[in-house]
């Protein structure tokens, strides 16, 4: 059988990083698209590694492009990007517009766009993975981050809205949303902080990158085919459905 081809976007590092290796070891072909020129440097050799953009549709189209000269047809999609306004971060009272569009463009409008150019060749082979990055946030509702948590539950309705459309083309569509996970993002907490993190998470543990990518190799495997439209939850227990 010929192996299925995968695209990580934001794959150079954390989650994406891990979900890139994870797939790689499973046999799949895999491309990841990520800003991070050096970074991507750093993943398997075997990876075909794009650096783009993510926001920017036209350097998309031609990144998609290279993908299907270079592998093929994308079979299986992860839509990684995705941040919150970090450092502009504030209450919601005194927040900037601007900032909203950002993380509404970087958190949403990315992974809509990327999906809509992938769902034909998928809808044309009769078979498709797509999983979707939503956040915890987007359910606990995080103070201070009111914009971010607004992007990460449309991913979730634009998930089970897109399942309802594909599904009986063969394509799954669904999403993950984890909690505190440790990424380089951590690096820069104060240790008091990471505590109380940890004593909000049942698990008593932040999670590692690993454990949502194997997560996300589940769902991209001919094992989740009855599975559609869900929000799965990798937080350690922060929220439950």
């Amino acid at each position: 059988m010929t192996p299925r081809v995968a695209l990580v976007t934001a794959g150079a590092g954390g989650i994406g990083a891990a979900t890139v290796r994870h797939l790689a070891g499973q046999g799949m072909r895999v491309a990841a698209f990520d800003l991070d020129s050096g970074a991507l440097a750093d993943l398997p050799g075997e990876v075909l590694k794009v650096a783009v953009d993510g926001t920017d549709p036209e350097t998309m189209s031609h990144a998609l492009d290279t993908v299907r000269a270079e592998l093929g047809p994308v079979d299986i999609l992860f839509n990684n990007l995705g941040q919150s306004a970090r450092d502009k971060g504030s209450r919601f009272d005194v927040s900037d517009e601007a900032t909203w569009r950002f993380v509404l463009e970087i958190s949403l409008l990315s992974i809509m766009r990327t999906t809509r150019a992938l769902v034909p060749d998928m809808t044309a082979r009769g078979w498709g993975r797509i999983i979707n990055m939503s956040s915890d946030a987007a359910f606990v509702g995080d103070a201070g981050l009111v914009d971010y948590a607004a992007a990460k539950m449309g991913v979730v309705g634009f998930t089970r809205a897109l399942a309802r459309e594909v599904a009986a083309q063969g394509i799954t569509v669904n999403a993950v949303a984890p909690g505190a996970i440790r990424t380089r993002a951590h690096d820069t907490l104060a240790p008091e902080v990471l505590e109380r993190i940890k004593a909000a998470t049942p698990a008593g543990f932040v999670g590692a990158p690993e454990d949502v990518a194997r997560t996300i190799g589940f769902l991209a495997s001919d094992g989740a085919r009855f599975i559609t439209g869900q929000t799965i939850l990798i937080d350690g227990g922060r929220w439950m459905l």
